[in-house]
């Protein structure tokens, strides 16, 4: 741990983080090194190792944030009050909003972990884990009749979707010729569109709507 206070560890780390997104937005993780990383930052490259030992701990730290916020946006949800029948397509609509999550966790989360200290790996899990506890708190607010176990089963079907959903909705346009020529039926759909007729099917049997 680098000499200073926790403020400024923190910021740096965000820093960093942050560098990181902004290069996944452009490039294909198997390219993006830590000296690019380290380019977009206030210090030195050299800098990067008292907080990071490998681009996989920085792109795991990515993933965690993005894990967290989902998890404060559900918390909100399950806060506010609206028709039942309305649940599906907001909850849809959060996700849709943590693409980046999403594309890591498609394409790289296997490399990531393995990449990454035991200590960080820890830390991913428990942001991880509160997902969890924040998807079930919205289920158990937004259907008062749910059982732990429509809950548990919820969590079974929804979760390995996640890292699936992905891949169908970015499609690239050399991945649109190829099924073209092999002449695989696809219809184009958004998160939102996907994840929405999900969880409507997953929660039918949670109550009558309100």
């Amino acid at each position: 741990m680098p000499k200073g206070s926790e403020k400024l560890t923190n910021a740096r780390r965000q820093e960093i983080i942050d560098a990181c997104e902004q290069l996944y937005e452009v490039m294909p993780f198997k390219d993006i090194t830590l000296g690019e990383i380290g380019a977009k930052t206030s210090f030195t490259r050299t800098s990067i190792y008292n907080y990071f030992r490998t681009k996989e701990e920085i792109f795991l730290a990515l993933l965690e944030r993005e894990f967290r916020t989902w998890s404060s946006d559900l918390a909100s949800l399950a806060e506010q009050s609206f028709p039942q029948r309305e649940f599906a397509s907001r909850f849809a609509d959060l996700l849709a909003g943590r693409r980046c999550m999403l594309k890591l966790l498609s394409m790289n989360l296997y490399d990531l972990e393995t990449g990454s200290r035991l200590e960080n790996l820890v830390e991913f899990k428990k942001a991880y884990k509160d997902s969890m506890q924040a998807v079930a708190l919205c289920l158990e607010r937004h259907f008062p009749n749910v059982t732990e176990e429509d809950v548990q089963q919820f969590v079974y079907a929804f979760y390995p979707f996640l890292f699936g959903v992905y891949p169908y909705t970015e499609v690239t346009p050399k991945q649109t010729e190829a099924m073209r020529l092999a002449k695989v039926p696809y219809i184009s759909h958004s998160v939102s569109t996907l994840t929405a007729s999900l969880i409507t099917k997953l929660t039918a049997g949670f109550g009558d709507a309100l």
